[in-house]
């Protein structure tokens, strides 16, 4: 890949990857969708409360004793030559809930053909950053609430230059088990670099998300509703492809208003038969769809879809997500239960 290929990547993964616009935020890598149940409901969804162990990684308060002796790995084949994946583990220490939690999230962003000022060749680069990650949640006494917590340690080397640095993830998670329901806000990347590429200390992508879902009553579809990017609240922006223009040539900008911001932090999703051995997800992610829709044509960005199936102690999931015409990923993901 060239530098040109490199600039349209870093473009890209701005524009649909990032939890703060505009990519002013350095580990950009911590915002990218965890597993391929997340991805399929429409990604950031922070509402799952049971085995799977690598919710935890994008909310702390989700962590509970059925993630016992539950190892994840997943993986994706994301946009360009771009990989990436994530690894989780919880344990439970003991019969007091003290339930451990620890992950990994690691890219790489493949090979690049290298230029000096004047466009000689020179070596090939690479580029990759892991964050590792572990958390604890507790119940508050005598209540439907669990408050969790990550601390993560993250690193990153882009061509010669490398950082560290370090974050936390906060999360209050409401569970009511006669209408399994579950309402939860989580904030995001609370941290630092420890060291900067260079000179300048970057800001790390901090983000606030809020999310609602439910199993339906004698229906097996549980639905999910994710409200993400909250700590900013204009998020959306006027497309010049969409302005009006009259027969005198004066041309109109398109008007964003309170709908348009709205939709723009709204994700959708809905799986089928959530407690079977098989299940379908569907997912709808509105900012997405919005930001990569192609004016008259129809791409069907922002939708996702995926299933999962369980074979004695293996449970394989995959999804299909859709960006643009262009681009699309596939995320594949295997759950083990390691207890006897």
């Amino acid at each position: 890949m060239n530098q040109k290929g490199l600039f349209l990547l870093i473009l890209f993964t701005s524009t649909i990857a990032l939890a703060q616009v505009g990519g002013k935020n350095t580990y950009q890598f911590l915002s990218l969708v965890n597993s391929p149940r997340e991805a399929a409901l429409g990604g950031k969804v922070v509402t799952n409360y049971d085995y799977d162990p690598t919710q935890a990684l994008y909310n702390p308060a989700t962590i509970n004793p059925a993630m016992d002796n539950q190892l994840s790995v997943n993986y994706n084949n994301y946009i360009g030559d771009v990989n990436y994946g994530t690894a989780s583990y919880a344990y439970l220490w003991d019969r007091r809930t003290q339930v451990l939690h620890a992950g990994v999230t690691y890219i790489n962003y493949g090979s690049f053909d290298g230029y000096d000022e004047l466009g000689n060749a020179t070596s090939s680069f690479s580029g990759g950053e892991v964050a590792l990650s572990v958390g604890h949640a507790r119940n508050i006494l005598f209540t439907n609430f669990h408050v969790g917590v990550n601390v993560k340690l993250i690193s990153s080397k882009l061509e010669q230059y490398s950082s560290f640095g370090g974050a936390l993830d906060i999360g209050v998670m409401y569970v009511y088990d006669d209408w399994d329901l579950h309402i939860t806000g989580v904030a995001r990347n609370i941290g630092t670099q420890f060291t900067p590429y260079d000179e300048v200390y970057e800001p790390l992508p901090f983000e606030l998300i809020f999310g609602i879902s439910q199993t339906l009553e004698n229906i097996p579809i549980r639905w999910h509703l994710t409200f993400e990017n909250m700590q900013v609240w204009n998020i959306a922006f006027a497309n010049p492809a969409r302005g009006d223009t009259d027969l005198e040539g004066n041309t109109t900008e398109e008007k964003i208003n309170f709908i348009d911001n709205t939709f723009r932090h709204t994700i959708i999703g809905i799986e089928l038969f959530p407690e079977k051995g098989f299940n379908i997800r569907l997912g709808y992610n509105l900012r997405r769809a919005e930001e990569l829709r192609i004016v008259e044509q129809r791409a069907f960005a922002g939708l996702s879809a995926g299933f999962s199936i369980k074979l004695n102690k293996l449970r394989f999931s995959y999804t299909y997500s859709k960006y643009s015409t262009a681009a699309n990923t596939s995320f594949f993901g295997l759950n083990i239960d390691l207890g006897r």
